[in-house]
């Protein structure tokens, strides 16, 4: 066998050229196995807000408490901002959760740390909160006034505020003090964390503090039973309302917002919820207010059982309410038409109702209250209330037939036949002889009619409120007389000047 007398030679490139395949190869396989471990692992999903409402099947919307956004009534929760959010959770298909708070801080945190989706309470949009927050789209304005107790020093303008104004800690008022200490370097304010809305406002009327400032729509409702509260000026106008959103990117909640007041609106529904919550008390008597809450208190309670026995499916205080607008719960009234007595019933109507003697309270009120009801009764089942009481209201006042009339007068303009907003701009029309001539029931004095709805919507407002007040301080007081019965008989009961007020807790 013939021996190799050649050494071996490697060339070093191919070395090379095997090793750079190698390292491919390798990292090749790496990277594969790190794709097939991927796919092998959970992969966190990434849900959008709407998309967790509908997994957990629930609206999480933050209120709050007061008359102009959400409220115990007597029959339950209710008030504008919370039948706005009612509304979304229906068009939604998921139910509502409420998380209710009387202080906008504690929203704001749930807010912030996601427990609620929104917050609904009438606030207004301002400068400060749109840098931190996102809105819906705006859905009502207001004003904001200086108010301050009728009798007082009238302050026309900034420049007249002696003392310091009082507002609620880091409210959309205290926002509107502070731009203004730009152009008014005097200007002082005070803010108070423990108080609401309606606190700041009962503070004025109590004269414990000069002036405060509120909402437009805020002081219309609190003037019913405040009538002492006055308008000094306005510090801002035409500011939009609207709900709050957490700021982030996530724009699929924002975009059911949009769509949703873009809906409401062109539908009519935005504007007559408005209208059943503060369509009736842009309209403020100062004297009949006062009249009407000594009334209340001295002679409503001659009358008060009649009421309470003979409401039927009503509410009390709605009928005492339409006997305070017929005859300011006088029972010889009188009007030169002939209608009588504390419901100020006709004669034919007092016989319908087996009224005897028109002028006798509890015959009257008995007779009244069946007349409403036979009125309710002749209102379509489908007008849901409580358009279905303005229209058995105005019925009472000018007729069914009228009504009936405006009714129609309203369908044949494209609108709504059954809903007051709409039928109640139709009804003054019947004192124009070119519309009544047309009508099967001729002429009536329909801007009576609405003026005549719109007066007892008030007065039921306001002896809601009063009668509940009396009601809580009547359980205050049992419960303070329970307390004191238990105490053992020879340990009296702290008088004042030996209780002590812990700090910041005004007596």
């Amino acid at each position: 066998m013939k021996k190799l007398t050649t050494p071996l030679k490697f060339d070093i490139t191919d070395v090379r050229v095997v090793d750079i395949r190698v390292g491919m190869q390798i990292r090749l396989l790496f990277w594969l196995m790190v794709g097939l471990l991927s796919a092998c692992a959970p992969v966190a999903e990434h849900r959008s807000q709407l998309d967790n409402i509908y997994q957990r099947n629930s609206l999480r919307v933050g209120l709050l408490h007061g008359p102009t956004s959400y409220y115990i009534g007597i029959d339950g929760p209710t008030g504008f901002e919370y039948e706005l959010a009612q509304n979304l959770a229906r068009k939604l298909d998921v139910e509502l959760h409420l998380f209710p708070s009387y202080h906008l801080d504690e929203l704001l945190q749930k807010l912030d740390t996601g427990q609620v989706d929104f917050i609904a309470g009438g606030l207004t949009l301002t400068p400060q909160r749109l840098n931190r927050y996102r809105a819906a789209p705006a859905y009502r304005w207001i004003s904001e006034l200086l108010v301050f107790r009728q009798g007082d020093d009238w302050p026309r303008s900034m420049d007249h505020i002696t003392e310091p104004i009082v507002v609620i800690q880091d409210s959309s008022h205290a926002q509107t003090l502070d731009r203004l200490s730009n152009d008014y370097p005097n200007l002082r304010w005070l803010q108070r964390k423990d108080l609401d809305a309606d606190d700041v406002l009962q503070l004025v009327v109590d004269g414990k503090i000069p002036y405060t400032l509120t909402d437009s729509n805020q002081l219309a409702i609190n003037r019913r039973f405040s009538p002492s509260l006055s308008i000094g000026f306005t510090v801002t106008d035409n500011q939009p309302v609207g709900w709050l959103l957490a700021a982030n990117n996530d724009d699929s909640l924002l975009t059911v917002l949009i769509e949703f007041f873009g809906s409401i609106y062109q539908s009519g529904e935005l504007i007559t919820l408005e209208d059943r919550y503060f369509g009736h008390v842009s309209q403020f008597d100062y004297v009949d207010t006062l009249q009407y809450i000594a009334a209340i208190d001295h002679t409503l309670p001659a009358y008060k059982d009649l009421f309470v026995q003979y409401a039927g499916e009503l509410d009390w205080r709605l009928l005492a309410a339409l006997a305070y607008q017929e005859s300011h719960w006088d029972p010889k009234a009188r009007s030169p038409t002939g209608v009588r007595g504390l419901m100020m019933l006709t004669l034919p109507t007092a016989q319908q109702m087996g009224v005897n003697s028109r002028l006798d309270p509890e015959q009257s009120i008995r007779g009244g209250s069946r007349y409403l009801h036979r009125l309710v009764s002749r209102v379509p089942e489908r007008i849901i209330m409580p358009d279905r009481l303005w229209f058995a209201l105005a019925s009472y006042n000018v007729g069914w037939g009228h009504v009936e009339d405006a009714r129609i007068l309203t369908q044949r303009d494209g609108a709504d036949p059954d809903k007051w907003l709409e039928v109640k701009q139709r009804l003054p029309l019947l004192r124009q002889k070119a519309v009544y001539q047309h009508t099967k029931y001729g002429y009536a004095r329909g801007d009576e009619a609405v003026t005549y709805v719109e007066n007892i919507r008030r007065y039921y407002d306001t002896l809601l409120w009063t009668d509940e007040k009396q009601q809580a301080e009547q359980r205050l007081e049992l419960q303070r007389l329970r307390l004191t019965e238990q105490l053992p008989t020879d340990i009296e009961p702290l008088s004042e000047q030996q209780t002590t007020t812990p700090p910041g807790v005004e007596r």
